[in-house]
């Protein structure tokens, strides 16, 4: 990777965790060498976390625990043991709290379970050719799955809104707010777009989030305009496709805004994120905010623990907090976690990590 990719400041994670082990000392030092505005003092009173650093906001992304127990209580505990303030939600995680019914879909499609540990001194086994491919549906699962799309629709049709400010007191008891749902609704009936809008807006989020193209961006559109917020779109590596640009989705309709997801960005084409950024500000809602190597380093375009990448996270952070823009940070948690730690201690680390830049 050409060296002016890489930031000039980069943080990296060896330098922040030392040899001093940083994260552990920190959670032991007295709290009043903090700020009354730091999320490691509100982990050691034991009220309401707070992730905002030097007027940027950092959340995560509930995928990021996608290894660990789903739903809105454990949510919650993992925001507060991460100090988490701020969460884009799957919706998967709240319609189940409401007890939608049980998608088949999830059993189907289940990857195999892991294959016996081989005997000491054996060689592993090896992965089965070509991966692990979803089978063919039999005609009794599409039958299955067809039954299902028309009771999930009969359920969220039938679900009082105000359903959704429920579930919304419990993220604000914990001092946790949700600044997007990803419900990812342009295949769904315009009832249930409708619907998920106005559960949106009961859950005090800007918008509801879908992947990034125009039948969706023109599907959802106009139920955003309808309820006032905003249809979110996350991008992946749209942008290493030669002229591609956001200005014929973002001509469709002002509600329409995005998710820019720096990482995939950065490891698809090798640019600096801030390009994107700076010029679309005003049309992005959050920045999924990840480590990687870029497209021409070996092995290319791969996540990475934060600060071991090239992507140039300090950076993106230092230019949000400089222009004082109101966009979310969120920790997308992607890189591979080591058997002695988890999920929420890393989002944790990556928080840490941000703070150091921040303040």
């Amino acid at each position: 990777m050409e060296n002016e990719n890489k930031s000039k400041k980069s943080l990296s994670r060896r330098k922040f965790l030392g040899s001093t082990a940083t994260v552990a000392a920190l959670s032991m030092m007295p709290i009043n060498l903090f700020s009354k505005n730091s999320a490691l003092v509100k982990d050691q009173t034991g009220a309401a976390p707070n992730s905002s650093f030097g007027g940027v906001q950092i959340g995560t992304i509930t995928y990021s625990w996608r290894d660990k127990p789903g739903g809105v209580e454990n949510i919650i505990k993992y925001c507060k043991e991460a100090g988490i303030s701020t969460i884009e939600l799957m919706s998967g995680d709240v319609e189940e709290y409401l007890r939608a019914p049980k998608n088949p879909m999830m059993a189907m499609f289940a990857p195999p379970p892991a294959p016996p540990k081989p005997a000491p001194g054996a060689p592993p086994a090896a992965p089965p050719a070509g991966g692990f491919k979803r089978p063919e549906l039999t005609a009794e699962q599409k039958a299955q799955i067809a039954k299902y799309n028309d009771e999930v629709k009969a359920w969220r049709l039938a679900l009082p809104i105000s359903k959704f400010d429920d579930v919304r007191k419990m993220f604000d008891a914990a001092g946790i707010s949700i600044h997007i749902i990803k419900f990812s609704p342009a295949r769904w009936s315009d009832e249930e777009i409708d619907y998920a809008f106005k559960a949106a807006k009961a859950l005090g989020a800007k918008g509801v989030s879908e992947e990034l193209g125009m039948e969706a961006v023109k599907k959802m559109a106009p139920f955003a305009e309808k309820n006032g917020l905003y249809a979110i779109f996350h991008t992946h590596m749209q942008f290493a496709t030669p002229g591609f640009s956001y200005d014929p989705f973002m001509a469709v309709s002002p509600a329409v805004m995005f998710n820019f997801d720096s990482g995939h960005f950065f490891g698809s084409t090798g640019l600096h994120p801030n390009t994107i950024i700076e010029k679309y500000h005003d049309r992005i809602v959050s920045i999924h905010v990840k480590d990687k190597t870029g497209p021409k380093t070996d092995p290319a375009n791969t996540n990475q623990v934060w600060g071991q990448g090239e992507c140039p996270v300090e950076d993106i952070l230092l230019l949000i907090k400089q222009k004082g823009w109101p966009i979310f940070c969120d920790v997308e948690l992607e890189y591979d976690v080591k058997p002695w730690s988890n999920s929420v201690k890393e989002v944790k680390t990556c928080v840490h990590y941000a703070r150091q830049i921040l303040m």
